[in-house]
């Protein structure tokens, strides 16, 4: 039975998680822990990876990242063979530390991106203890086996760790916003909650349908026979967000600040939010914060009116579609 291609292409989100070999611990002691963190941090500077969270137990670690260079296997070879080396030095062994291949769910973020780092956090608390659930929780704000302690606690953070997409969703970051997002960890370890994980059996996605489906086009059966999928070549010709609204503000024949000051109210403004969405494969809430600082709702909202503007007027349809096609022919990009 052959392995499944990995889905990959430039800025896609992932849950990740590694098991040790027969469940057997790939921590023993907290010089571990560090040396984990130290082989982490390198890989992600290495590969321009963005670490959104993590958890690490005893015997597995979770990873929530985001990879803007479409490098997904490359960054975990490179990192999970040089954690495994420095172990096996350390304790003299030899031989495979962690459990067959690591997983990896691909996340639709715009609706799944909370969920899962709320899931990687609370995951040490579902592990068997006979400690009470609230000094377990205790713990859990201190200690930094995760980096949840960071998201509530400055003082805590580790530079590896990327804070901002996942602040972003409270409004950014301030003490309010990581009140909130502490509110919102501790509601799903009180609530009887679905994991969101469940959402991806048997597809290896975390989505809603839309998400999913647009996936399933683009690398379905059809590529299967690719080793690297064609729609990765040109996913990865994707316009950075700067470079888009440059481009599109040509265009449209408008200023770069009546299309990005927050205020500004238009139908080629709501546009160029669903092309940085398309093209850039960014976030709503990092979208909101290249328009003038608008909540991701807004986005959304905005995006919205304009999908259904054009599906009922066909001048706008035709004027969408001709700025699409523009922008294809820049970037050699297909969408």
């Amino acid at each position: 039975m052959t392995r499944p291609l990995r889905i990959q292409y430039p800025n896609a989100y992932y849950h990740i998680t590694c098991r040790g070999n027969e469940r057997k611990e790939i921590f023993r002691d907290k010089d571990d822990y560090n040396e984990f963190f130290a082989m982490l941090a390198r890989s992600v500077d290495i590969f321009d990876v963005h670490l959104v969270a993590y958890a690490c137990m005893p015997n597995h670690f979770h990873l929530l990242v985001r990879t803007p260079r479409a490098n997904l296997s490359e960054f975990m070879r490179h990192f999970n063979i040089s954690y495994t080396g420095s172990f096996n030095r350390k304790y003299r062994r030899s031989g495979h530390l962690y459990q067959g291949r690591y997983k990896a769910y691909l996340i639709d973020a715009d609706n799944y991106l909370l969920e899962v780092s709320r899931y990687v956090h609370l995951n040490p608390l579902r592990m068997k203890s006979k400690e009470p659930l609230k000094k377990r929780w205790q713990d859990l704000l201190q200690n930094d086996s995760t980096s949840f302690s960071g998201y509530i606690n400055q003082g805590k953070r580790k530079e590896f760790v990327n804070y901002t997409m996942v602040m972003d969703y409270f409004g950014g970051d301030s003490q309010k916003s990581r009140n909130e997002y502490k509110e919102f960890v501790a509601e799903g370890m009180h609530k009887e909650m679905q994991s969101p994980l469940d959402q991806g059996k048997g597809s290896g996605i975390i989505g809603k349908d839309v998400f999913v489906g647009e996936i399933r086009k683009l690398f379905g059966k059809k590529n299967k026979a690719v080793r690297e999928q064609p729609a990765l070549r040109e996913l990865g010709m994707t316009m950075t967000p700067e470079e888009l609204i440059e481009k599109y503000s040509k265009i449209v024949d408008m200023k770069r600040e009546d299309l990005t000051t927050k205020g500004k109210q238009s139908m080629e403004r709501a546009m160029l939010m669903e092309f940085l969405y398309r093209f850039c494969n960014i976030t709503q809430p990092e979208i909101g914060r290249l328009l003038g600082g608008i909540d991701y709702s807004a986005v959304s909202q905005s995006r919205k009116r304009m999908q259904l503007k054009i599906q009922k007027e066909k001048e706008w349809e035709r004027k969408f579609n001709q700025i699409r096609i523009k922008l294809c022919q820049m970037s050699r990009v297909k969408i």
